[in-house]
């Protein structure tokens, strides 16, 4: 019987109340297999199997997690932003198609961001110049003495601290966020030449080393290279599968004679088997 069909049932996280309790959740719940995925994948899309589709979002909720924290510098709640990569995730599978040859999280990064990207456009103008109680209290007072001082010298900043029992610092924090100003998210490409700053939609393009997407799709194709090696290794001897193993696999690794030495042959005869198990290897991994 395989894998896929003793998996037990895990009931649906959603990332409401404790936020540290559904990430924990999620992180315990098994990545699918080729084969599961695939089996689950033909199931929705050939029969319209909507448990099929729940068992495909739950097993690849980690990755929205992993995707809605790259974009955690925008100021929005890390919930909303998994919740709306959440139903990017949805939109994926139902429109996955097993036959296409990719794994389903390579597909739903797309859908997931997308939905993110959404989620920030929508938002960005509401994000809140003060979040706490004394941020709030700041901004008032502060925005009240400004409409007078302008901005603030040294001796003003001090004398505002003193009278709100802030520290300078703050002061000077809050006055920086009074002096923003909204910025269209995607403004009209005609107006690139005139502004000399980055704006929001351009911010959200990361470099190779730091995109969510590239991260979680190079990931999985370590998991499946590790996979097709780990299947690839089962087809060798024993002999030949432990010379390999400790002469590329292991550290320290083993040298020839070491291992001449240990099965009583030659040197050159180690090489051969080496050589002849790289040809099985690629032979299986090509297939």
């Amino acid at each position: 019987m395989s894998q896929a069909l003793v998996r037990k049932p895990v009931d649906m996280p959603v990332p409401v109340g404790n936020l540290d309790h559904y990430m924990a959740a999620v992180s315990r719940i098994e990545v699918l297999n080729v084969d599961e995925e695939q089996r689950l994948a033909r199931k929705l899309r050939d029969r319209q199997d909507l448990d099929a589709a729940r068992q495909l979002i739950l097993h690849n909720l980690r990755f929205v997690v992993h995707i809605a924290r790259g974009y955690s510098g925008y100021g929005l709640p890390l919930g909303d932003l998994i919740q709306e990569g959440n139903v990017g995730l949805m939109k994926a599978v139902r429109r996955f198609d097993p036959d296409h040859g990719v794994r389903l999280v390579s597909f739903a990064v797309h859908w997931i961001r997308a939905e993110i990207h959404e989620f920030i456009l929508r938002n960005w103008r509401i994000v809140k110049v003060a979040t706490t109680k004394a941020q709030r209290k700041l901004f008032f007072n502060l925005r009240q003495a400004k409409r007078s001082l302008g901005w603030l010298n040294p001796d003003e900043v001090t004398a505002v601290a003193r009278d709100l029992g802030v520290p300078e610092s703050d002061v000077r924090e809050m006055e920086s966020r009074l002096a923003g100003r909204d910025t269209s998210f995607d403004p009209d490409p005609a107006d690139d030449d005139d502004r000399g700053y980055l704006v929001p939609s351009e911010q959200l393009s990361a470099s190779a080393a730091s995109d969510p997407a590239q991260i979680v799709e190079d990931a999985d194709w370590d998991r499946h290279y590790q996979a097709q090696l780990q299947r690839s290794l089962g087809t060798l001897d024993d002999r030949t599968r432990d010379i390999v193993v400790r002469r590329y696999l292991i550290e320290p690794k083993a040298t020839l004679h070491e291992l001449a030495h240990e099965y009583g042959v030659s040197a050159e005869r180690i090489r051969q088997i080496e050589n002849r198990a790289f040809k099985e290897l690629r032979d299986v991994l090509a297939a």
